[in-house]
Order: C-alpha cells, then sequence, then structure tokens
C-alpha cells in the first residue's frame, strides 16, 4: 500500500496495521542479552480472515533478519522492506477462515523513527525498556499494529538470570537453567499492539496495598537505590485504585504493575496492566502524583476502552487528565474545577487551531490536547451534574470494557445520560478549534460510591 490508505485503515499511519484480518493471539518467544542489544525471537500468531479472501497480508516489524516464515505451517511468498512484512499464502485464506502464522526473526533491536523521536525497544544503561505509543510495537516483534486490533498474548523471554523481567499480565513461570531464566508472562485480556510493554532490568520487587483485603493485585520494580523515595511517592496509588473503582467501576485487568526505569524518561508510559516511569518521576516529595494518576486512569481510558484509530486519541489523554483533577479533588487537593479553571486561562493564551476530535498526526501528543480533552470532560460534568456524569462515566467503562470505540460512540453516550441535548455542547469542545467559553456553573464534589466488601479468592 506504501502509505495509501486503505477501508479501515489508520488515517494517521496508513502503513501500520492491516484491517483486512484481526489477530486474537500472539505467543512470543525472544530471547535477549542486554550486552551486544541481540534478540532473537520467534511469533506465533492466530488470525481470522475478514470478510473477503485474503490472498495476502501484512504484518508491521523492524528491519530484523527474517528466519522461518509459514502460514498454516507451509511456506509462503514474502517481502520484507519498509518494516512491512508482506505474506502470499500458498492458498488463498476463505472469508472469516482461521490461520497461524509463524515468524522467526533476528538482530539487534532498537527505536522505531517517528516524528517523535525514537519509540518502542529502547537500550538503557543495564536492560532495556519498551514503550511503544503509537507506533513502536514493531521495533521488536511482528504485529498488527493497529489500536483496534486487539489480541490475547503469551510472552515468553530468556535472558541473563541477573535481570528481571517484566511484562503486563501475570507471571506463569519463571525457570533458571544455567545462566539464563525465562519469564513467561499471560494476558488474557484483548491488548492493542502500542501496549505490550517490557522492561528487562535489574530490579527489586515491591508490593503495594494489602493483597490480603481482596483489592487489585499491586506491585512495582523498583531500582534498589531509589526504593526509600519510591515507597513515598506511590504510598497513596492503592488509594488511587479504591477512587478510581469507586468513579469509574471495577478495574479492567488481573493486576497492576509499576516499573522504574533506572534512566530518566520524557513521559511515563503506559501499557497494559503495566505502568513505567523514569526516575525523574521519583523524587521523595509526590512531585509527579498526577502522572502516577494519569497513567493508572488509562488502564481503564485507552487500555480497556481502545480507540479505534489515533484521530480519537483525545478520548484517552483527556479522560486520564480529568482522572488526575478528579484525583486530586478527593484527596485533599485542589478541585476539579479550580484546575480546570487553570487549564482554561493557560489555553487561553494559546493559539486556537486543535481540533480535538481529529487533531492531526502533528498535534496528537501537543500539550493543548491532553488539557482541551480535560476540559471538554469538565464541560460535561457541568452540564449533567454529578448525578448523571459519574453513572455516565462508569457506564462508559462497563459497555465498552476491553472494546473499541470512536468519538461519535462518546457523544451518544453522553447524551443518552443528558435531560437536555448537548449537541451543542459537545460540538464546540470536540470539533470546533476556537475555545469555548470555561462552564459557569462548578459542580458539587462528589463523594464516591461506598466501597464494595472486600473481594476474597481470585479476581
Amino acid at each position: 500500500m506504501n502509505g495509501q490508505q486503505t477501508a479501515g485503515s489508520d488515517p494517521y499511519f496508513p502503513d501500520n496495521g492491516d484491517p483486512r484480518y484481526r489477530v486474537h493471539r500472539y505467543e512470543l518467544a525472544v530471547e535477549y542479552r542486554p550486552g551486544p542489544n541481540r534478540l532473537a525471537g520467534t511469533a506465533r500468531i492466530g488470525a481470522i480472515a475478514g470478510r473477503a479472501p485474503l490472498t495476502e497480508f501484512h504484518l508491521n516489524l523492524a528491519g530484523f533478519r527474517l528466519g522461518r516464515v509459514l502460514v498454516d505451517g507451509r511456506v509462503p511468498h514474502y517481502t520484507h522492506r519498509g518494516g512491512r512484512l508482506r505474506i502470499r499464502p500458498a492458498k488463498p485464506l476463505h472469508a472469516g477462515a482461521a490461520f497461524t502464522v509463524e515468524v522467526h526473526w533476528s538482530g539487534n533491536p532498537r527505536p522505531v523513527r517517528s516524528p517523535w523521536g525514537g519509540i518502542g525497544w529502547e537500550e538503557l544503561t543495564d536492560g532495556a525498556l519498551v514503550a511503544s505509543q503509537p507506533v513502536g510495537a514493531p521495533s521488536w516483534y511482528p504485529c498488527n499494529d493497529r489500536p483496534a486490533d486487539k489480541a490475547a498474548y503469551q510472552i515468553s523471554v530468556n535472558t541473563p538470570s541477573a535481570y528481571t523481567v517484566v511484562a503486563g499480565g501475570r507471571l506463569l513461570t519463571r525457570t533458571t537453567k544455567a545462566s539464563t531464566t525465562t519469564w513467561v508472562y499471560e494476558q488474557p485480556a484483548p491488548t492493542s499492539s502500542y501496549l505490550v510493554g517490557l522492561a528487562i532490568g535489574t530490579y527489586q520487587m515491591v508490593l503495594l496495598g494489602d493483597p490480603g483485603l481482596g483489592g487489585v493485585p499491586q506491585t512495582a520494580h523498583v531500582p534498589p537505590h531509589l526504593l526509600s523515595r519510591f515507597s513515598r511517592d506511590f504510598a497513596r496509588q492503592p488509594a488511587m485504585m479504591r477512587l478510581f473503582e469507586d468513579l469509574f467501576g471495577p478495574y479492567p485487568f488481573g493486576e497492576y504493575t509499576v516499573v522504574i526505569a533506572d534512566e530518566e524518561l520524557d513521559v511515563p508510559v503506559e501499557a497494559q496492566g503495566l505502568s513505567l516511569f523514569g526516575t525523574n518521576h521519583v523524587d521523595g516529595v509526590r512531585g509527579s502524583e498526577r502522572l502516577v494518576a494519569h497513567e493508572l486512569a488509562h488502564q481503564w481510558f485507552g487500555n480497556s476502552v481502545t480507540i479505534a484509530d489515533w484521530r480519537h486519541i483525545w478520548l484517552n489523554e483527556g479522560l486520564a487528565k480529568y482522572a488526575e483533577w478528579l484525583w486530586s479533588e478527593h484527596s485533599g487537593g485542589r478541585s476539579a474545577h479550580t484546575l480546570a479553571a487553570a487549564a482554561h486561562r493557560l489555553l487561553a493564551s494559546k493559539p486556537q487551531d486543535l481540533r480535538l476530535a481529529d487533531p492531526g498526526r502533528k498535534l496528537m501528543f501537543d500539550d493543548r490536547l491532553y488539557e482541551r480533552g480535560g476540559l471538554a470532560v469538565h464541560a460535561v460534568r457541568c452540564t449533567l451534574g454529578d448525578a448523571a456524569f459519574f453513572p455516565m462515566l462508569r457506564d462508559w467503562a462497563a459497555v465498552h470494557r476491553h472494546g473499541v470505540v470512536t468519538t461519535a460512540a462518546f457523544t451518544g453516550h453522553v447524551a443518552r445520560h443528558a435531560a437536555h441535548p448537548v449537541d451543542e455542547l459537545l460540538a464546540a469542545w470536540l470539533f470546533e478549534p476556537a475555545l469555548p467559553a470555561f462552564p459557569a456553573a462548578p459542580p458539587a464534589p462528589a463523594a464516591p460510591a461506598a466501597p464494595a466488601p472486600p473481594r476474597k479468592g481470585k479476581r
């Protein structure tokens, strides 16, 4: 396709992802040697053809050396250029047919080049880190790299035993043989390729909260020299989890893990059931606590409820930004209305050229999108009132749990919870570049719903 958009492809990244089929499961087995930064892997990908016969399809994969490629056990014709592995099966696949792709690859992983610098696999001073938003996943494994194509994952990583491997999901096994250890993680929840996180380093594991109380299992992997700072900076994360479960509904995954990389990161990065922070986010005085809340909120908004394509990124970032303000409001800080007013004053001084619901690739990570996204959510809250707003948010997370959404789905959802028409309000905030007036009536702070009795047994 060479950059030409096809039906169902992402308008911002037409070379990434193939809408002609969908993946339901990835089984990845990789070996990584940190010293030479050497990666060798095997992927077994279970997929289903779309509504038309599939004479060819493609996966995204960076410039590794390929070994064997098979489709249903047979050797296909394939080419690998420009980050695309084009595959033509020996026999066309029938519409709706299940099929399996096997790919073997090896080489030196490196970040994928993007307008925002290198993204994906990053070699650290001692270890590695994967932060793939939006199109960095092909930097280390072959995938159908589009957010709407969500699949289950099993990830096996073999690396020297001095290192800890952390991935999103449940650790199934950890097996040591000679000087290497193999870590196997299972993530059964549907996961977008950009949300497959991985960290390899020398960490100490920390438990957050009291798992005996039946809440969400929360762990952290922290460089030993940062433990004392971390213990203060993340001390309130269990309280955040309880608040967000009250406001947004049950946590959508089986566990939540935080990794502190032993290097500075420009920004923290969310992955499925996992968030990645840098040393600069651990200062011992809770200086980055709003970011702790932001990344946790993404587990509901972005990870479980996932955008169909990158035009709708405000749904991820606006709701996570608003979660920051809700945490502040409920934890003794400034109210959401006060924080929204400050954001409005800031945006009023900036250029008025951002169309929130379709910002274009150039502006999709602009700071203004985050702030205006939070403001749009606040405007909805002021219009609906808390008695309707918080049930609306809980229903949004519940109805679309592990699903895929668009801006149109959100506006329709809000309208169903509104006592009066909200079309003009939503059009002004989401589709017009000019900044609307700040909502005049501050909502009364909402008390969270009464916490549920402690859960027992497996979540």
